[in-house]
């Protein structure tokens, strides 16, 4: 049994079974050492999956484990052939999205992105968190599709994979450049973050919500600052992100907060304080997702649940298990977002009264798409006559 496999053991194992997993993954080579790794949310950075060939490090007694550098946030840029991407998940309100980066500064280590970047060649752990890509032609791209004589308008979800508002789009600003595009079309937008520097664009989202064509939910995970640090190294305070909501929803632009990913026995116990800040910050709607662990997240997740939390590992992985079918992990459509059994049912008729205590909508504001106007055709190929 290798050290993953051993991360995977039956979460009713003895009661020692923490220590001996934490132990085996400290002298595999996988873990990085902290001073490498200080304000990343991984602490490993195994090879993808698709490659033929397995990383480790070791010490060969020439102290070249000293001599790394720690790991810098690295933007590289990436030419997309196209800017929406289409999806027919019955699980999600949207079919279309638009991600501008690839890869997460945050460092999230729930992020059920992760294993993206194994198509990418690169690790889902470290890898994610600290080499990065920008799209800095997503927003020409756009507008050239929105062109497109067969475009029929429906929603664009941004931030349902990685974060449109993580810190690198202070400098490359593709984000605003993509609401500009979308502004200019009055096309119906949605966007996911847990960045306040959403609260930037409020000149732009603000009256592109007048008119019903925008709408924004901030994820607030947790409401304790040293758990949201180790959890979300790199992502704004949840009060910051409370102050968002504010800023937002004092601007006109319907704002609700998701209370995600939930996890049981770490952050679950918040879910009634999370809703009650949300609804005194102005949220008009929230919802939740409970944790997902596909791929390369599980083992990620479980070797950050041993480093930080050891004397939960057993009870948090019992919970998630009982959750997911007696696994990490269940992607069946209609489970994946809330699991089942009786502690999801219990989450679920926690959200249900709260919400309906402090008058949350389910769902939030439905975005008009009567108003399009098709963009100039900049980019598209003249059709002969």
């Amino acid at each position: 049994m290798n050290e993953l496999s051993q991360l995977r053991q039956d979460a009713f194992a003895p009661a020692h079974t923490a220590d001996i997993a934490d132990a085996l993954v400290q002298s595999s080579g996988l873990r990085i050492e902290v001073d490498r790794r200080r304000g990343r949310g991984a602490g490993l950075n195994p090879s993808g999956r698709f490659e033929d060939q397995r990383r480790e490090q070791f010490d060969d007694g020439w102290q070249s484990l000293e001599e790394l550098e720690p790991f810098k946030t690295e933007v590289q840029i990436e030419k997309p052939k196209t800017a929406i991407t289409r999806n027919d998940s019955p699980d999600i309100p949207f079919d279309r999205s638009v991600n501008p980066y690839r890869g997460c500064e945050h460092g999230c280590i729930y992020c059920f992105a992760r294993p993206t970047h194994s198509y990418m060649g690169l690790s889902a752990g470290l890898d994610f968190e600290a080499k990065l890509f920008a799209k800095p032609d997503a927003p020409r791209l756009l507008e050239r599709e929105l062109s497109k004589p067969g475009y029929k308008v429906k929603p664009i979800a941004i931030g349902t994979n990685t974060d449109p508002y993580q810190r690198i789009e202070r400098d490359w600003r593709i984000m605003r450049q993509l609401l500009e595009v979308l502004e200019k079309a009055n096309h119906p937008v949605m966007i996911v973050t847990k960045s306040a520097l959403v609260a930037r664009d409020i000149d732009i989202l603000g009256k592109m919500a007048a008119k019903g064509l925008a709408k924004v939910a901030i994820s607030v995970t947790t409401l304790d600052r040293k758990l949201a640090r180790l959890m979300e190294p790199r992502a704004s305070t949840p009060t910051k992100r409370l102050e968002a909501v504010r800023q937002l929803t004092d601007a006109g632009i319907p704002t609700g907060v998701l209370a995600s990913p939930l996890i049981p026995a770490l952050n679950d116990h918040e879910l009634e304080r999370i809703l009650d800040a949300a609804q005194a910050a102005g949220a008009v709607s929230a919802s939740y997702i409970l944790l997902r662990l596909p791929l390369e997240v599980s083992p990620l997740f479980r070797d950050w649940l041993l480093r930080h939390y050891p004397d939960r590992y057993r009870h948090v992985m019992s919970l998630i298990k009982s959750m997911r079918g007696g696994k990490d992990y269940d992607a069946e459509f209609g489970k994946r977002m809330k699991g089942e059994g009786p502690y999801a049912w219990q989450i679920s008729r926690r959200f249900e009264m709260a919400t309906k205590r402090l008058g949350l909508a389910r769902r939030g504001v439905a975005l008009r798409d009567d108003l399009f106007v098709r963009p100039d055709g900049a980019g598209v190929q003249l059709s002969l006559l």
